[in-house]
């Protein structure tokens, strides 16, 4: 389960990790509550929430030339009481809890602006802009300005809603007083259940409270392909059992997953000496280069200038054909 506060400044982190590893300081402590039993609790808030509040639905479906695609919540009374309902807008899936394997929440989450670009993935490096609030509307985090974050490093329900959305289109526009714009990006809302978020540890400081469900709003603007360890794999390809969580992979079993892990097999010899890059270059409209069997692209860049194409492959070679990659085998 990650553990890390959303997006808080490095030194704030490690005042966190400080605080948190601090020895029994006499202090009383309550053990935390089954999990199970709060996600019922949770779903039962959240959609409280759903069936009492509206979103600025009308302004997305209607937008003026200077509206910023920012999602809105208000409450269902007054002269907004014919308003539809969030509890009838929401899309859901069923997620899995990271800390007991019995637990799974629905997730609900709200897609106001689906994006043209590609679909970002769990290991991805985003960037996008944001607000954090928990259900009474408080807010406890937020940027205007696009930043740049890694998805393995967010709260858990933050990280499978926006797997479920697209990033702009093209590159950002950078205006002439510095400013950057973007065109046809992803806008979403998702509402976390506490044990998708920080459970019965929030953040020191952060405003956050026990088992508190939040809500995030964001405008989603691009995905970078991510390698969290450096290794030369791809995160989204150290998923070995596919389930689209990069905590559970862990070939060597060394308590380091593999997306963390600069030696997956533990035989001593580091993942990178243990697979083939390769480096394409092409001209548009030549012919792509035809790949190995074992063999993927993970990064294309173009030269517009040019319109050369580089494309970069790694190979995940199999010296004894025995079906298991060099870099997972420890044999090799």
């Amino acid at each position: 389960m990650k553990k890390a506060y959303f997006l808080l400044p490095l030194v704030f982190l490690l005042a966190i990790v400080v605080y948190s590893c601090k020895k029994d300081d006499g202090v009383e402590r309550i053990p935390p509550r089954d999990r199970g039993e709060e996600s019922i609790d949770a779903t039962a808030s959240i959609e409280a929430f759903l069936e009492t509040h509206f979103y600025n639905y009308e302004e997305f479906e209607n937008p003026s030339a200077d509206f910023d695609y920012i999602i809105r919540f208000d409450s269902l009374i007054g002269d907004n009481a014919n308003k539809t309902p969030l509890i009838d807008q929401v899309l859901t899936k069923t997620v899995q809890d990271r800390v007991d394997d019995d637990v799974t929440y629905t997730l609900y989450y709200l897609i106001a602006k689906q994006g043209g670009g590609k679909q970002i993935q769990f290991p991805d490096i985003g960037t996008m802009s944001y607000e954090g609030r928990q259900l009474d509307n408080v807010l406890f985090d937020g940027s205007v300005e696009p930043v740049r974050f890694d998805l393995t490093g967010i709260i858990d329900g933050l990280q499978d809603a926006l797997i479920e959305f697209k990033t702009a289109v093209g590159d950002p526009i950078i205006n002439a007083d510095g400013t950057v714009d973007f065109e046809d990006y992803g806008a979403g809302a998702v509402f976390i259940p506490s044990g998708l978020g920080y459970f019965s540890s929030p953040p020191p400081g952060s405003g956050i409270g026990v088992y508190a469900q939040l809500i995030f709003t964001f405008r989603l603007y691009k995905a970078e392909q991510g390698d969290q360890d450096g290794d030369g794999v791809p995160s989204i390809y150290e998923d070995i059992n596919g389930n689209g969580l990069e905590e559970d992979d862990d070939t060597d079993n060394d308590l380091n997953p593999n997306f963390a892990d600069v030696d997956d097999d533990n035989d001593g010899r580091l993942t990178k000496d243990e697979i083939v890059v390769t480096v394409y270059t092409i001209d548009e409209g030549e012919p792509e280069p035809i790949l190995g069997e074992d063999e993927v692209e993970v990064k294309r860049e173009v030269d517009d200038s040019t319109g050369k194409i580089t494309i970069t492959t790694v190979t995940f070679t199999d010296a004894n054909n025995d079906g298991i990659p060099d870099y997972l085998d420890e044999n090799i």
